[in-house]
Formats: structure tokens, sequence, C-alpha cells
């Protein structure tokens, strides 16, 4: 015990602590509050050490308590919160849409609109023109209908809550008629028949899981309802022994019993995908040319632009959707539009998008490139690891972010076999998670996997920086 009491009271206080070096030129950059923090805590590890509490040897001669070394290990608990909790990271998964991962990277004319706008006053509600008050959705509406060819278009804040305003406004308290095989559950476990429910739609479910025909939805048709409602399962695939009613032949039947249609794409697909080797996936207009009354879908997965649900359709049913009270509680704000409108600008030149949209050039990367950049990154990793560790492997990356489930993209790998003695590869990914930036890769059957894909060319130098790092200090 006596040991124990000795040991305490040669453990620095904070102000004497504070002196070391190291602290102090810490405190010219970081906030003192911080550093702070960081000096008392690694007092208080000590202390808990030594009383027995946090099950560390009460051996004496196991502490060092010199003011250098806790000082040290004080700085590195400052540095470590002084790093904001939402960093830019290097995504070396290939998974395109990585939802985990903050789904869709932004083009850099979005980005530049973002930096502008964040700097700056701008017109978010003020008219240039008549200099009086304007509305947040004359932005982006124009350029959406143009595209789209639409009617009329609003933007809110997600997918999730485009589709539960449009339910909430034309069919609260009424029936809406949803396929069984078409009630989905997408991201975070949000579900489509809760999702109605909180609308305050009814929901009339028809057919069956794998199968459903135009009878039934007509067969479900009563006083009481108010629409069909489709939903495009982007997030799995059913194949088989299969039937759904496409939107033309649901629109139809919808006009003719006086009813409307309401269709959630999910992503927001504007080109055509069949013209570059990917699987099908309907467009927006195709909707809208099918006579589709109200269709929604995401601005952050194959649209390749910021987090937001888009609804376009009808004028009346959009104006109507605008002025519901629940649209303020789920309206975008000034960089959310800023983003969208310069992405979306992108798309007035086919081969524009392709090139400066990230999701798109890395949707339609080819298969050379990819293994230039593969062999590339092998030959960094080689003077890291060693070449005979490192190998490039052909493999397929995926979409992501519930688009495209069944799509396979070949691309290649820069392969790293592990382990050798003394290496464990879940310790080194855990090192390249808390890398500057961090690193996020594929770990299979003890080799990491780096795909070219999804990373951006000048982040190569960076992630082999950060990947040397992790190894010299795990090695």
């Amino acid at each position: 015990m006596d040991d124990h009491q000795n040991l305490l009271r040669k453990l620095p206080a904070v102000d004497r602590l504070l002196q070391e070096e190291v602290l102090a030129n810490l405190l010219t950059f970081l906030p003192r509050r911080i550093v702070l923090e960081a000096v008392q805590e690694t007092i208080a590890s000590y202390r808990e050490a030594i009383t027995g509490r946090a099950g560390t040897s009460n051996n004496p001669e196991a502490f060092d308590l010199s003011p250098a070394v806790l000082a040290k290990e004080a700085a590195v608990l400052a540095e470590k919160k002084a790093v904001p909790n939402l960093r830019a990271l290097i995504n070396a998964t290939g998974i395109i849409i990585h939802t985990n991962l903050g789904r869709a990277p932004l083009p850099e004319a979005a980005v530049k609109a973002l930096n502008s706008i964040a700097a700056n006053y701008n017109n978010l509600e003020y008219s240039l023109d008549s200099g009086k008050r304007g509305s947040r959705h004359e932005h982006l509406e124009e350029l959406i209908c143009d595209l789209s060819g639409a009617e009329a278009a609003i933007v809110l804040n997600n997918n999730a809550g485009a589709v539960f305003l449009a339910l909430n406004d034309v069919a609260s308290g009424r029936e809406v008629v949803v396929s069984r095989g078409q009630l989905v559950e997408i991201g975070g476990s949000f579900r489509i028949p809760d999702i109605m429910a909180a609308s305050g739609a009814k929901l009339t479910e028809v057919g069956t899981t794998n199968k459903t025909y135009l009878r039934d939805y007509e067969a479900a048709v009563n006083e009481n309802t108010a629409a069909f409602l489709k939903v495009h399962a982007s997030n799995y695939h059913m194949v088989g022994f299969t039937a759904e009613v496409n939107a033309a032949e649901l629109a139809d039947l919808a006009y003719r019993h006086g009813l409307l249609l309401i269709e959630d794409l999910g992503s927001g697909v504007l080109l055509d995908l069949e013209k570059y080797g990917l699987p099908f996936e309907p467009r927006v207009q195709d909707s809208v040319a099918a006579g589709v009354d109200l269709i929604t879908f995401s601005g952050d997965k194959m649209l390749g632009g910021p987090q937001a649900g888009i609804i376009v359709g009808r004028k009346d049913l959009i104006s109507s959707i605008r002025s519901n009270q629940l649209a303020r509680t789920l309206r975008v704000d000034k960089f959310t539009i800023a983003a969208l409108e310069a992405t979306l600008r992108l798309y007035l030149d086919e081969e524009k998008a392709l090139q400066e949209i990230p999701v798109w050039r890395m949707l339609t990367a080819g298969e050379g490139v990819l293994k230039t950049r593969a062999d590339n990154l092998a030959r960094g990793l080689s003077k890291i690891f060693g070449a005979e560790k490192v190998s490039v492997v052909a493999s397929v990356s995926k979409v992501g972010g519930g688009a495209l489930p069944t799509a396979e993209l070949p691309t290649w790998l820069a392969a790293v076999k592990l382990p050798e003695e003394g290496m464990h590869p879940d310790k080194l990914v855990e090192k390249l998670r808390s890398g500057r930036p961090p690193v996020i890769l594929r770990l299979q059957h003890d080799t990491l996997l780096f795909d070219p894909r999804t990373l951006f060319e000048d982040q190569e130098a960076t992630l082999l920086e950060v990947v040397g790092k992790a190894y010299q200090t795990q090695s």
C-alpha cells in the first residue's frame, strides 16, 4: 500500500506536464481545452493503473512516471482528440456507391459551387429579377424538368422523405395499392410499409412475392383507393418464375380508374446504362414518358450528387406537395441546392457527365486502365512488403448503395498476401483505418486487396504512404 501511495505522489501535476516541450508546442496550434483534457485523462489513467482499478500490474517497477513520458502520451491523445469525427478517407474497396463511406463523391464542379455558396451570401430565397422574396425550389426545378421531361419538380432532403411526403399529400387516410414483391426494406431498416403507415396512407397488398398481374391491381380498386405505388426493387433482384406490371400499363389502369400512379425509382438514373455495358435500370425520363404521375428518386446514388430526394411529375401535384406543411421539415439547404445544380448541369452534356461525375467515371472505367493502375499500385506496395508478397489479380467491383445488385464490374486488384511472422492482417487493417487519412480496403483470406476503381489518381501516393507507415509500426 505504501508503494502505491509513493507512486501516486510521484505523478506529475497538470501544470508541470504542460511545461514539457511536446505539449507546449501543441498549445501553439491546438485549443488549450483539448490539450488540458488530454493531460488530465493521461494522469487519471496512470492513477487508475497504480491503484489496480484498470487491471494493470501493481508492480511499482512497471510505471515510468517521468513528465517526458506522460507528456508524450498526452500529446498523442490530444492530437487524436483534435481530429474531426467526420473525415475524408481513401476508399480502396471497389464499392462505388458505398453507403457507409458517404455514398457518391461529388464532382469537382459541385465542390467549387459549395465553396462559393458557403463563403458568401446568396440568393437562396431572394429573386434577383424582382428584388423580392423568392423560393428555394426555383433554383433546380427548370433544370430537373429539362433533363427528365417532367412538368414540375421539388427537391427534398432524401428519397425516403420524398416517398413519405408524396404519399402524405395525395393519399393520407386512403388506400395505396402495392405489389407484395415490392414491399422492400431500404438502408437502415426503413421499410416501405412503415413509411406508408407514417405518411397516413393505408397499404393494400396485391399479388404474390414473385408474381403480380394487372388484374391484381384492378381487383383491389375501391371507393377509398387513392393510388398505385410502384417500387423499383433496386437493392435486390428476383429471378426465375416472376411477373410484374410495367409503368405504362399501370399508368393506363390508374388513369382509367381516376387514380394516381406513384413510382419510387430509388436511384436516379438519367443515362442509358446498357449503352455502357451495364444492366438495365429504368431512367427517370422513361417513367415520365410512361405517364407516371409522381416519381421519386435519390440524388446521391446513381445520379452522383449530394444526398437529396427528388420528386418529379404533374404540375398540380407538385404544387400541392410544395404547399404541404410537412414540406418545410424535409426541405433542402443552400449547400444541397448548390451541389445538386452543379451535378445536374453536367448531364446537359453526356460525355462531360461520364468524365466529370465520379460515379460515372468509376462505373465506365475500362479494364485496361484499371490494370495499369493496379500494376502501378503493386509496384509501390512491393517496395513496402517485398515483391514476393504482392501480385495483381483479376476480380470484380460492386456498384453498391442498393443499386445494380447483380452487376459485377471486371477489375484488377493489387493484392498483398499476409500473414508473415509477427504480422496480423486484422491489426494492419485496423491501423489503416486510423491512418491520416484512413484507408479502407478489402481483407480476404489474409490478403489485403486494393481496387483502383474507387481510388482517385491523386490519392495513390498518399495511400502508399499511409500503408507504409502502418506496416512499419506493425512489424
